[in-house]
């Protein structure tokens, strides 16, 4: 029999028994000494080539560094240091049966080869073969967070056809750098991303120069919603709210097949639906280029007819155009029509008040500076968004400022201006002479504020009165470029994510394209992923530990008489969550393989970086099986409270014994997972949960495997981040929480494959 020497523990911190230490080897032929790292312990010694090479006379012996007259040094130094870090972690917290001289020297050897492989694979990792004779249907994501969607839509396959990704987009830069590392780093795509604001007036010109003229078949994305959220108090003027609109902007220019928005719930009810229905207006507002000529042509003939409101029908034309214009062309056209009614009211002016009167008089003071404010709505929207932005920087909220600083935003919205216009018109008595004129200009200023749909109500009584009611509803039916049918509710867990997460889809499909109304669940209410499927073999983590490969969970220890019942709860299934006990895989088997399908094959193995420029560096990337799983550091006090609320199972219960221990907390609320069931909706906080076998929050990684990402997708930058700096900061708990559960965009996805033409 082999005999298999071991390192013995004696004292509980073993790094003062066991010496980690790394040395040069023997030089090669190009005279660079390897060098290796060697374990001892009395007769037993342990010796591994960490893959890294370099010149004798750059190694420092006694700190054990690289010096910095080695150009790579950061990087080595760098990986030397996070090897022996694990090393020691591993021979403190391994059980003594890993700990032969043979297994340590394989986990050593896993983290120098999953690096080497890193540096060796080319940048561009992407299986060409994969898709030879498959259709690509291009897509972008917008408000692309961590990635949600893209990961969705990443795995989605129907028949012959699945995605090709152009572009994401956010204006966060931890955003930019975790796409960079997943999708152009690590699986070697050539996706692009546009870091900024989609309402700066410059996006769509940078967006276009990004997409190069590639054709866009589906636009995916969700505005920021904290705004519309029905968990607090709602605020008004949010910075957020205003986004949907320059989504649909983008909607406008590249005019997709299909175009997927997601948001909470609370926006069905927002404003008593007035919000909602404004979005679906919005939609249904969208016109074909092709067709709308026609529209143009016909209101001109009405005009040619009417004999007692032409003036009106300039108005409709001159508005009608405002829904093919760019962003340049809008300006110089809502300047044209206020001058347009203008010019009416100058005329109007001396028939109804004399000249003193028009020099004094508020009414017709606000008449005419409103004139001047309608015509400088560019430079007063910069504003509005300069004041928003501060607003929300500064917190303003439930205060002595915050009425005020409304009743400015308000002031200067272009519908309040034409309100105050209308107003002031009332107050004038004009003779019966003039009445109808004074009506025309306040119809006109209504006309300038209607949407699209509002602008066709307002022609059918011209187009009733010149009996071309035929005529116009025929171009109506061409006309409009998306077909949307009523938002609906998705409930992640329906989708095999263990997650009770509700989220509101509307999904506009060009006219050309089938109407989806619906996202069929992938699993039935007995099929749904449990909170322990998920997490169940991630729980080797203890309270302020950081860990960087998997470790066998001992159930038994943990469940003591339980555990063929929580094993029970584990199940074979499909990737999208359908019971297969023949040939599925579990979820936790799931998220370590991957559901990315076959296409990425040679993709780099996980890594994390803390900036860009260690992204550039590929030699500073921590490479190892496992990333994200990383405990806070919590003291004594708040780890007995968590496991008092543990043992009662709810925070309300667990209130008055809390309270007589002398550890209430003003936190207001806790969640404690439950194993047999799904989780909560996962926000951005890990302080709001509890583990359901561990007094303690969650991790980066575990929080993502309720999201339902793969083990293999890594958050980068930050872990954490509080005070102020949430505002400008986006870290791992808040790309987590924020995300579309991958498995529910990809249910998304696939419901697009199967309809698109």
């Amino acid at each position: 029999m082999k005999f298999v020497r071991k390192f013995v523990r004696v004292r509980k911190n073993v790094r003062n028994m066991i010496n980690v230490k790394f040395y040069l080897d023997k030089a090669d032929k190009n005279k660079l000494f390897p060098i290796h790292l060697v374990l001892r312990q009395k007769e037993v010694q342990v010796k591994v080539a960490t893959g890294e090479k370099i010149k004798k006379k750059d190694w420092d012996n006694k700190s054990q560094l690289v010096k910095d007259s080695c150009y790579n040094h950061i990087g080595i130094n760098k990986f030397l240091a996070f090897l022996k870090q694990e090393v020691e972690k591993h021979l403190e917290t391994a059980p003594h049966a890993q700990l032969t001289d043979k297994k340590i020297k394989d986990k050593i050897l896993s983290l120098v080869n999953s690096r080497k492989v890193n540096t060796e694979v080319k940048m561009v990792c992407d299986n060409e073969a994969y898709y030879q004779g498959k259709e690509k249907i291009s897509f972008l994501d917008l408000f692309a967070g961590a990635g949600g969607f893209s990961e969705g839509f990443l795995q989605a396959e129907y028949g012959n056809k699945l995605y090709d990704f152009l572009l994401g987009s956010d204006i966060n830069e931890n955003c930019e750098l975790t796409h960079l590392a997943r999708y152009n780093y690590q699986l070697g795509l050539d996706a692009e991303f546009l870091r900024q604001d989609i309402s700066e007036p410059d996006f769509l010109d940078n967006l276009l120069k990004k997409l190069k003229g590639k054709q866009v078949d589906v636009v995916c994305g969700g505005p920021p919603c904290q705004s519309f959220s029905l968990a607090g108090k709602r605020k008004k003027f949010d910075k957020k709210d205003d986004l949907f609109a320059h989504y649909l902007k983008v909607i406008r220019q590249l005019r997709p097949k299909y175009f997927v928005m997601e948001n909470v719930k609370g926006i069905l009810t927002k404003e008593e639906g007035r919000i909602r229905e404004m979005i679906l207006q919005e939609i249904r507002s969208i016109v074909d280029l092709k067709e709308f000529h026609q529209l143009i042509y016909f209101v001109g003939q009405l005009r040619k007819q009417e004999k007692t409101q032409p003036f009106i029908l300039d108005c409709y034309n001159l508005r009608l155009q405002f829904e093919t214009a760019t962003e340049k062309e809008i300006e110089g056209l809502k300047e044209s029509y206020i001058q347009l009614v203008e010019n009416k009211f100058r005329l109007l002016t001396p028939k109804i008040v004399d000249y003193k009167t028009s020099k004094t008089d508020a009414s017709i003071s606000t008449i005419r500076h409103g004139f001047n404010l309608l015509k400088r709505e560019h430079e007063l929207a910069y504003i509005r968004k300069k004041v928003i932005n501060e607003k929300s920087f500064c917190d303003l909220d439930n205060d002595f400022f915050y009425e005020d600083f409304n009743n400015f935003l308000t002031a200067i919205e272009s519908e309040s201006i034409v309100e105050r216009i209308n107003t002031a018109f009332k107050t004038l008595k004009p003779t019966k002479e003039y009445i109808s004129e004074v009506e025309e200009i306040v119809k006109a200023l209504e006309i300038y504020a209607h949407s699209f749909d509002e602008c066709m109500e307002g022609l059918a009584g011209f187009v009733k009165k010149a009996k071309l009611e035929t005529e116009f509803n025929e171009i109506l039916s061409h006309i409009r470029l998306y077909n949307v049918d009523e938002p609906f509710v998705a409930l992640a867990s329906n989708y095999g994510v263990p997650q009770n997460r509700e989220r509101v889809l509307f999904i506009g499909c060009r006219k050309d394209q089938p109407l989806i109304k619906q996202v069929p669940p992938t699993v039935s209410e007995k099929e749904k992923v449990t909170t322990f499927e998920a997490l169940y073999d991630l729980d080797f983590v203890g309270n302020d530990e950081e860990k960087f490969d998997y470790e066998k969970v001992d159930l038994k220890t943990k469940f003591n008489g339980t555990t063929e019942k929580m094993l029970a709860l584990v199940r074979k299934r499909t990737v999208d969550g359908k019971t297969d006990d023949r040939k599925g895989l579990t979820y936790s088997e799931w998220s370590k393989k991957g559901r990315l399908n076959g296409r990425f094959v040679n993709a780099k193995n996980p890594f994390y970086v803390r900036s860009f420029e260690e992204l550039g560096n590929h030699l500073t990337h921590i490479v190892a099986p496992l990333h994200n799983h990383k405990t806070s550091k919590q003291n004594e006090d708040v780890v007995k409270r968590l496991d008092v609320i543990l043992s009662a199972g709810d925070y309300e219960l667990a209130k008055k014994k809390l309270k007589q221990i002398g550890l209430e907390s003003e936190k207001r609320n806790y969640n404690v997972l439950k194993p047999e069931a799904q989780s909560p909706t996962v926000m951005t906080i890990p302080d709001d949960y509890i583990h359901y076998s561990s007094p303690r929050a969650l991790t980066v990684r575990e929080m993502a495997r309720l999201q339902s990402f793969d083990d293999s997708f890594v958050f980068q930058g930050k872990r954490s981040t509080g005070g102020n700096k949430r505002k400008m900061e986006v870290p791992q708990f808040t790309l987590v929480g924020n995300a579309v559960p991958p498995l529910m965009a990809r249910a998304v996805a696939l419901e697009i494959l199967k309809y698109i033409k």
